[in-house]
């Protein structure tokens, strides 16, 4: 029967077998677009846009220009390319004149032309552009209620394209006639690829009702200037079938689904059953978590693990309704709520983790929990319920020294959550 001698390290691993899938260079590589008679473009948001740009330059043989704009610390040099740098996950001025710049961009193109767009997870906040009258203030203030809301990410960006100048496929259509080719790293649940980034360059089927409807479900409180926006229906973005995106292209080069099989093949080879849940789980962080301490206890009767090591996989992203005033983020939310559920259980260790090295508002990836997480803390006269109910997962994890961190990625697919069942 195989063992697992240091559990942290296999699934440390195995975190970075699922990033390295979704690396630039490899990802890139296959989806080239063909070289256009006139210029070529380079626009880019998120996380991991210095990385892809740097990638699309080594692969690209031919002349381009471009600018990209990435969070504050993940800038990497590129040749021909600008990388600028803004704030995450909050907009800032330095966000303003990178989406300003992306505009001026794709400004005066001609139908030889051609946009290469690299869009990824974290570009909605590191893009504002506040529609009509609105201000950045304005659009600050929708962010900060969508992060405390507890909205899916699809729900968020439905809002948040409502509100701007860029995203919604507005930056596509100020590109016309130039054809746009999106090359998408997604992290959005289900692979949509409009909903990554608010879809700078990808329109979707989202309607200004839509985002009505989503505020008055999450009881968002918004400032007036911004529900007169949203009220008056003018300026709404273009739909898929304005004739204006009839010659761009979308193609999905990196996924939270082929991320986890290059994890669990990983597993396979270490002679550990992997078993994928699933690469598009939603909710409340902490009732994920519940609901994978469940699923592991099921294992555990069943005695799926008496015959080796089983290993169970998922991805998605959840979402924390802000109660408290701790710090952390969902996937440490989710591990602690996991913890709490599966305390005094042996044999069980998991690792969760934000693809792109940033677990919420601090610097870790994510962290590790076991068995004895919860005991551990209150050995130290803490109680990890306590921290749990005010949204304070990283402090927790901080005490035990049990943080994970990975530093940037260079990609974005994702929560990746691995449970080790022994």
């Amino acid at each position: 029967m195989p063992t697992i001698a240091d559990p942290r390290a296999f699934l440390e691993k195995l975190f970075y077998a699922a990033v390295a899938a979704a690396d630039p260079d490899k990802a890139l590589a296959a989806h080239l677009p063909e070289k256009p008679k006139g210029r070529t473009v380079v626009v880019g948001a998120g996380k991991g846009a210095a990385q892809m740009a740097r990638a699309f330059e080594r692969l690209w043989d031919a002349p381009l220009s471009g600018v990209v704009v990435t969070r504050y610390g993940y800038a990497v040099p590129c040749e021909r390319i600008e990388v600028l740098e803004a704030a995450h996950p909050v907009p800032d001025e330095s966000g303003l004149r990178a989406s300003d710049r992306l505009m001026a961009a794709v400004s005066g193109l001609t139908e030889d032309d051609l946009v290469v767009a690299l869009v990824c997870g974290g570009g909605s906040a590191l893009l504002p552009a506040p529609a009509g009258d609105l201000t950045l203030a304005d659009e600050i203030a929708v962010n900060r209620a969508l992060l405390a809301s507890g909205a899916p990410i699809s729900a968020m960006n439905a809002v948040r394209k409502q509100v701007s100048r860029i995203k919604g496929g507005r930056l596509a259509a100020l590109a016309h006639p130039a054809r746009v080719v999106s090359l998408v790293v997604s992290d959005i649940p289900g692979d949509n690829p409009a909903l990554v980034a608010s879809g700078p360059t990808i329109a979707d089927m989202a309607t200004r009702a839509d985002a009505l409807g989503i505020i008055d479900r999450y009881r968002l409180d918004l400032p007036e200037a911004v529900m007169r926006h949203l009220e008056n229906g003018e300026d709404e973005p273009p739909l898929p079938s304005d004739p204006r995106f009839a010659r761009n292209e979308v193609k999905l080069v990196a996924s939270a689904a082929i991320a986890l099989e290059a994890a669990a093949d990983v597993a396979r080879k270490a002679g550990v059953e992997p078993i994928v849940l699933s690469d598009a789980i939603e909710g409340e962080a902490s009732e994920v978590g519940r609901e994978h301490a469940a699923i592991v206890a099921k294992i555990a009767r069943r005695g799926l693990a008496s015959k080796g090591p089983v290993l169970v996989l998922s991805g998605g992203e959840t979402t924390v309704t802000i109660k408290g005033k701790g710090k952390g983020g969902r996937n440490s939310e989710f591990l602690l709520s996991f913890a709490c559920a599966i305390s005094g259980q042996s044999g069980v260790s998991a690792l969760a983790a934000d693809t792109d090295g940033i677990d919420g508002s601090e610097d870790n990836a994510g962290a590790f929990a076991d068995g004895s997480t919860a005991t551990r803390l209150a050995d130290q006269g803490k109680d990890a319920a306590e921290f749990l109910d005010r949204n304070d997962s990283w402090s927790a994890f901080s005490a035990l020294d049990d943080l994970f961190v990975s530093g940037p990625t260079g990609t974005n697919v994702n929560d990746f959550r691995a449970i080790l069942i022994r």
